[in-house]
């Protein structure tokens, strides 16, 4: 799933506009009986019970396996109902209309789960059995105020470099050259250039969602406190590291000639092109990139040409990026019975269906005592391994994701400066925190 942020007016219109309409004036606030559930049965007859889930357009076949293995187990009905794109877009204004499900795909990060209202409109699911059983990271997700209100179902997309090794072997690179900073990462990138005809990274300004990874990577030294007070107004995007960031990204790769030459048309179907026939020897993107090659090549051919490394500003350490088919929601409806099957549902797939589930979609486990299936390519083994210690990009510390990579467009093509960049990175995370009714905005 390609990572996008949401656009500034569904943002906006979402976080207010539409936040009364969202709400069930009749349900209140999350109560304690939402979080003091009894002990489900994952497997018990739930016979002429119908759900409805929602799921974006490309994601619809998405939870096919575990919605046939839950009807055949239980006699309910589960049908998957996919939402036109821009999903991220179109279910708030659906939400608007009074419509709602009983399930959801929905991206369980702090600055796109409140955007459903989670405390008017959603279940808690804090006192699920299968909470417990979330890896470090994935516990971290889904979460809203001290309240569970997503079921973690697939691992974040974690960003890295892939990279051909051939072309790595005509540079003469090995995995001690491996870069422990963005520094290294671009000083490899030169080598490359000066010893191969490859380029050194391929960009996707004519997609322009991957744009944004650059920029992230080189935030990752940024603690906890300063995205704090980012997220109070007491810091700003304007900020000289984040002005730095993006400066970086223009003169040292873009204008030192580190990326393909047409980088202001490249596509995210072309970056796997490129990286394949060694036209390129990195491309800095995350889990979805990985996805396209397994949809062309095996797993042997991927092990023997392609390979994957972990990056951040000033260590050898990965980024995790939330996504819409990381976590599932449920909704309050009104209707109990549907709630609780609800419920169950999200325990029969976190629970007894969990091995099978994984292993038809053929992705990592988010259940540490799950083993994450055999045959995937070492690339995403690798990481698997790097996942626990992996460092969360803005969307998941920022109360708000701007559309940086629109801003970062703008800049490739001359239209704004890197100062112009981050101050209507700023503008944009200021109108919508204060339209959500952050405090301090």
């Amino acid at each position: 799933m390609k990572r996008r942020a949401l656009p500034a007016l569904a943002l906006i219109c979402a976080a207010g506009l539409t936040a009364t309409a969202c709400s069930d004036p009749t349900a209140g606030d999350s109560g304690p009986d939402d979080a003091k559930q009894t002990a489900v049965d994952p497997t018990a007859r739930l016979d002429g019970v119908k759900l409805t889930m929602w799921t974006a357009q490309n994601t619809v076949t998405a939870p096919k396996q575990v919605i046939d293995a839950f009807e055949k187990a239980t006699g309910a009905t589960v049908d998957t109902q996919a939402i036109p794109d821009l999903y991220e877009q179109n279910v708030p204004t659906k939400l608007a209309s009074g419509d709602r499900p009983d399930l959801m795909f929905w991206q369980p990060s702090i600055s796109t789960l409140p955007f459903v209202q989670p405390k008017q409109n959603l279940l808690t699911l804090d006192g699920e059995p299968w909470v417990s059983k979330l890896g470090d990271t994935e516990k971290s997700l889904g979460v809203i105020d001290g309240k569970r209100y997503a079921a973690i179902v697939t691992s974040p997309a974690m960003l890295g470099v892939y990279y051909n090794k051939d072309v790595f072997k005509r540079a003469g690179l090995t995995e001690k050259d491996f870069p422990r900073s963005y520094d290294d990462l671009l000083a490899l990138g030169h080598k490359i250039v000066d010893k191969t005809d490859a380029a050194a990274f391929y960009e996707a300004g004519g997609d322009k969602w991957p744009l944004q990874w650059q920029m992230q990577v080189q935030l990752t030294d940024l603690d906890r406190q300063w995205w704090a007070d980012l997220n109070r107004n007491k810091k700003k995007w304007t900020d000289p590291v984040v002005v730095g960031a993006i400066k970086k990204y223009k003169e040292k790769l873009l204008d030192a000639g580190l990326a393909q030459k047409n980088y202001r048309t490249g596509t995210f179907t072309g970056q796997a092109d490129a990286l394949w026939k060694g036209e390129a020897g990195m491309v800095l993107n995350v889990t979805s990139f990985q996805s396209q090659l397994q949809a062309k090549y095996s797993t042997a051919e991927i092990d023997r040409k392609i390979g994957w490394f972990p990056v951040a500003d000033s260590s050898a350490t990965g980024l995790y990026s939330p996504d819409q088919t990381n976590g599932v929601v449920a909704f309050r409806t009104g209707d109990e019975k549907r709630q609780n099957a609800a419920r169950q549902f999200l325990a029969f797939w976190l629970g007894p269906d969990y091995p099978d589930y994984i292993k038809t979609m053929k992705i990592p486990s988010v259940q540490p005592s799950v083993p994450t299936p055999d045959g995937l390519p070492e690339t995403s083994k690798a990481q698997v391994a790097a996942l626990p210690k992996a460092i969360g990009v803005f969307q998941a510390k920022a109360i708000v994701a701007p559309d940086t990579h629109l801003y970062l467009a703008d800049m490739i093509f001359g239209k704004k400066s890197p100062q112009q960049v981050a101050q209507a990175i700023q503008d944009q995370f200021a109108q919508v925190a204060k339209a959500q009714g952050a405090p301090g905005f």
